[in-house]
């Protein structure tokens, strides 16, 4: 069985100092799960590691595609399948770093695609309808035709709201039996579940210091100069945290001061549900402040067999 080691869980946990860790010892290459850090002109928003934070480790699936793109979770899969195959013909071992729930549970679930999943005309128009309805409309929506998944899902969570509308609409199956009939196929790769987290107060300070340092690095200036080189404010790149709050003040809706604290406030939110997603995965679970991580961690990884 292919080993491939998954190192996740919320924001400003040190996920990619560890991985680097780990990376130069045991001769591994890191592959992103980060819908953000996939974008080429998304760098500092994103927390995309600089090439020293690398140490000359290579790093798969960032700066795929142009912030005027689109890229699905389905995309994720396929790309993230070939590299781990590349990396393990190489003789090294693979590394999965990164804070998105989907791309990895996409990817570790074995979730197939067919080419009816993603529908363009369809996602465009519910798109359209949750400009003109509000999100609650659409949620409300949901709860008619997938009762289950709106119980599941926030009103507020307009992206998934949106893909299982899109789903029931393709396939006439719910986000549900879709998802149980798409995981039938066992992976071909054995998967060392690993997540970080910290006590909530002194995560809350991690996060809250990396804006700041991220509004020190010239976040504002990077998305001032996204939306000069044409990048629609209503983009798929422009709606991580960090950059709808940076184009709300930049169009003068809010301050600069209040837009920080919204990134603040929407990345905390972030990261609860990043805890909520990954508690339920089967992870094993690590201090990132803990002076003895990186050992703890090489011994569950050699229990594993890497």
């Amino acid at each position: 069985m292919n080993k491939v080691i998954v190192i996740a869980g919320p924001t400003a946990t040190g996920k990619t100092a560890l991985s680097v860790r780990l990376a130069k010892e045991l001769g591994g290459e890191i592959v992103s799960a980060d819908s953000i850090q996939i974008y080429k002109e998304l760098n500092i928003g994103s927390a995309k590691p600089s090439m020293e934070e690398r140490e000359g480790i290579p790093h798969h699936l960032m700066d795929m595609v142009s912030a005027t793109g689109v890229y699905s979770v389905a995309d994720y899969v396929e790309d993230a399948k070939k590299k781990i195959d590349e990396i393990l013909s190489r003789g090294k071992g693979p590394i999965i770093v990164g804070g998105t729930g989907l791309y990895i549970s996409s990817l570790v679930d074995n979730v197939e695609f067919s080419d009816s999943d993603i529908d363009m005309s369809v996602r465009k128009r519910l798109q359209e309808e949750l400009r003109n309805s509000g999100p609650e409309a659409m949620h409300e929506r949901l709860s008619e035709v997938d009762p289950e998944s709106a119980k599941a899902i926030h009103p507020n969570n307009t992206k998934r709201v949106i893909r299982a509308l899109e789903i029931f609409e393709t396939t006439g199956k719910t986000r549900t039996a879709y998802e149980a009939e798409s995981k039938l196929n066992p992976s071909p790769y054995e998967f060392c579940l690993i997540a970080l987290n910290c006590e909530r107060e002194l995560l809350y300070e991690r996060i809250n210091k990396r804006v700041d340092i991220m509004v020190e690095q010239g976040l504002f200036d990077e998305v001032k100069n996204l939306l000069a080189q044409g990048v629609n404010p209503d983009a798929q790149s422009m709606q991580g945290i960090g950059y709808k709050e940076a184009v709300m003040a930049l169009s003068g809706e809010i301050t600069e001061d209040e837009s920080i604290e919204l990134i603040k406030k929407n990345s905390r939110n972030y990261a609860k549900r990043q805890l909520t997603w990954f508690k339920r995965c089967g992870y094993t679970w690590f201090d990132c402040l803990d002076k003895d991580l990186y050992e703890k961690v090489k011994a569950h990884i050699g229990e594993f067999g890497i």
